[in-house]
């Protein structure tokens, strides 16, 4: 149809078409973010306000204090550690001393330095009892760091068993919100969709076409891009019904569709050639012919052997000749493309004008 338009006509229609992608972008932003904003209406709640309302904040404390008490002795416990390998590493080089020294006086045997290893004696006494306490101390902080570890896990585990007792409380909460939330958005996007449908159907062709496609495109837009994301699955048997149902709906719209096309077809091609060739619309006509279709029964007619003047199917006149100088020519063309000269308007009555019913004057 694009072809019989002209060229400034054929812009404004893709500006128009411009504008109703436009305002369905537009419309489905603020649908977007209308649905998205949906979910605040509902209260959120979490696993927590499902589970024992005197035990639970009891196990909380405990498990702060527990997860505290454990960072404080492991802290202890490094710094004890650090102790203890400091007092390891002075015993060890007093060792390492004394022993060289011991070496030296077996060589010299001079018996005046007998108080000096009697001395080095106890000062090496005194750095192995340090790392004994150190010992001593880093297990103190060992044994703490367990306790306090073992005490953090039975309060995580009496926690995670209240949890599992919740669990499903909390599950069926969060699913009937989900199903409130579902309804919102239904309730929302249905009626838009419904509203669509209606002006597809009686006003889709009218002067405000572009807004009435831009607000079809944003209703389907928010029904199955906004709203069938979030239909419940429940194992897949929700979503596998509603899809069995909406395609039984719509191809049974399709069959009636189909039905109604097929009888309006054998209603027009019952009627008069002439006046079912007044009746039809130019455009689609030129558009048709250009594709090598009937424009009354739209099937395929072969319309490049210059012979071919009427459908074999349904008996439209497709080719005339001008009534001036005779060129064979469109029959739905308003003038003659040889002389310019306009062609006369079919007659609904051809035999009572005495000319022939199936010729375009």
């Amino acid at each position: 149809m694009s072809k019989t338009l002209r060229l400034s006509e054929k812009w404004f229609h893709r500006g128009l078409w411009l504008v109703a992608f436009l305002f369905a972008w537009f419309l489905s932003g603020l649908g977007s973010t209308v649905v998205g904003d949906l979910p605040q209406v509902e209260q959120t709640r979490s696993l927590e306000d499902f589970m024992d309302p005197q035990r639970a904040p009891e196990l909380k404390q405990s498990m702060r204090k527990a997860e505290a008490a454990a960072v404080e002795a492991q802290a202890a416990l490094e710094q004890a550690q650090l102790k203890l390998e400091a007092a390891r590493a002075d015993n060890r080089a007093a060792r390492e001393t004394f022993d060289n020294w011991l070496a030296s006086r077996q060589v010299t045997q001079r018996s005046e330095q007998d108080q000096e290893v009697m001395q080095r004696t106890r000062s090496l006494d005194g750095l192995r009892q340090l790392e004994r306490s150190a010992l001593a101390e880093v297990e103190k902080q060992q044994q703490a760091a367990l306790d306090a570890s073992q005490s953090q896990q039975r309060a995580q585990q009496e926690w995670r068993t209240l949890e599992g007792q919740a669990r499903g409380a909390f599950h069926d909460a969060q699913r009937a919100q989900e199903l409130r939330v579902f309804g919102y958005r239904l309730a929302l996007t249905l009626p838009l969709l419904a509203v669509a449908g209606w002006l597809f159907k009686k006003h889709r062709k009218g002067a405000s076409w572009p807004f009435v496609w831009g607000f079809i495109f944003f209703a389907l837009f928010a029904f199955f891009v906004e709203l069938v994301p979030y239909l419940p699955s429940y194992g897949g048997y929700v979503r596998y019904v509603v899809g069995i149902v909406l395609t039984v709906v719509g191809g049974r719209f399709a069959i009636q569709a189909l039905q109604q096309y097929l009888e309006r077809q054998k209603l027009a091609e019952a009627q008069p050639v002439q006046l079912r060739q007044r009746d039809m619309d130019y455009d689609s006509a030129q558009a048709s012919m250009a594709k090598n279709i009937c424009p009354g029964c739209e099937r395929l007619v072969d319309m490049k052997d210059n012979k071919t003047d009427f459908c074999p199917h349904c008996g439209l006149c497709l080719f005339d000749h001008c009534a001036s100088c005779q060129t064979r020519k469109n029959a739905f063309a308003r003038y003659c493309f040889s002389c310019g000269t306009a062609s006369a308007p079919a007659d609904p009555n051809p035999v009572a004008a005495g000319r022939p019913a199936t010729s375009t004057p």
